[in-house]
């Protein structure tokens, strides 16, 4: 999942130099998105992992 946040951020970063700030936009947020809820399950892998250990 976070590959493929990298490649919306890589996609924003390309539409943002060629002047396509729409596309830069839409792929930044999505990328943005895709972040957080990797960061999200993340978390939630390493509290399970706790508690599994306990």
């Amino acid at each position: 999942m976070l590959y493929y946040a990298v490649v919306f951020l890589v996609i924003a970063l390309v539409a943002g130099l060629l002047g396509f700030g729409g596309l830069a936009g839409a792929s930044a947020g999505i990328a943005q998105i895709l972040f957080f809820v990797f960061l999200a399950l993340l978390v939630l892998s390493l509290i399970a992992g706790l508690f599994r250990r306990a």
